[in-house]
């Protein structure tokens, strides 16, 4: 996968917008890692939830270029630097501003093949964690740094195809232990694709999966 040209976005930019990162590249260099069997099961409908800059949504976009690609975030910036990264690189993204897929649950609930979130997963106080579009709302996790995290999950069942795949972000202070029982609880197995260290940071890249029911 080829990382988008951001040129186009300033410091400016990157004041209200969060900037790619470790975390970033580390999720491209995950799809990339599992870019042919992704291309082999031909996924049509894909979303990452807080876009950002677009710098990932805008990759998965020119890498499987018949797949439709949408963008969300709480961020009216963050959605327009999303649909110019997406532009400046000549690929479709529909970027919409809500909170994490409120706005597009009722048309793509049950559609959805693909699933990427690098979330707010700093461990922080409650009272740090943003709604409002703030750009601490890209990094402030509260409790575990999970707060954001554990609000979707319990919705994937619901969000995912029936062979969807959803690909989180994850620290060790996010306990990827527990991820994995919640997780499995919904009735999803997980796979590490992909670990790093970044400064004091050890970042992963999950990827999880149904599990299909006993017998089949």
């Amino acid at each position: 996968m080829q990382t988008p040209d951001m040129s186009h976005l300033t410091a400016a930019d990157y004041d209200r917008v969060y900037e790619p990162a470790e975390d970033s590249f580390l999720l491209l260099d995950a799809l990339e890692a599992d870019l042919a069997w992704l291309r082999a099961r031909g996924p049509q409908v894909a979303l990452e939830l807080g876009c950002g800059s677009g710098v990932v949504v805008t990759a998965l976009a020119a890498a499987l270029p018949t797949c439709l690609c949408f963008g969300s975030d709480l961020s009216a910036n963050a959605c327009r630097a999303t649909w110019r990264t997406a532009r400046r690189s000549g690929v479709t993204v529909l970027p919409v501003r809500c909170d994490l897929a409120q706005a597009l649950e009722p048309r793509l609930a049950g559609r959805l093949d693909l699933l990427l979130f690098n979330p707010p997963y700093v461990v922080t106080d409650t009272e740090e964690v943003c709604s409002s579009g703030q750009l601490a709302a890209s990094w402030a996790g509260g409790r575990r740094g999970r707060e954001v995290t554990d609000r979707l999950l319990p919705q994937l069942p619901h969000l995912l195809a029936p062979g969807g795949l959803f690909y989180l972000v994850a620290i060790r202070e996010n306990d990827v232990d527990d991820l994995e029982r919640v997780m499995r609880r919904l009735g999803f197995g997980m796979t590490l694709v992909l670990s790093r260290r970044a400064g004091p940071e050890h970042l992963s890249v999950l990827r999880f999966e149904r599990v299909p029911p006993d017998g089949d």
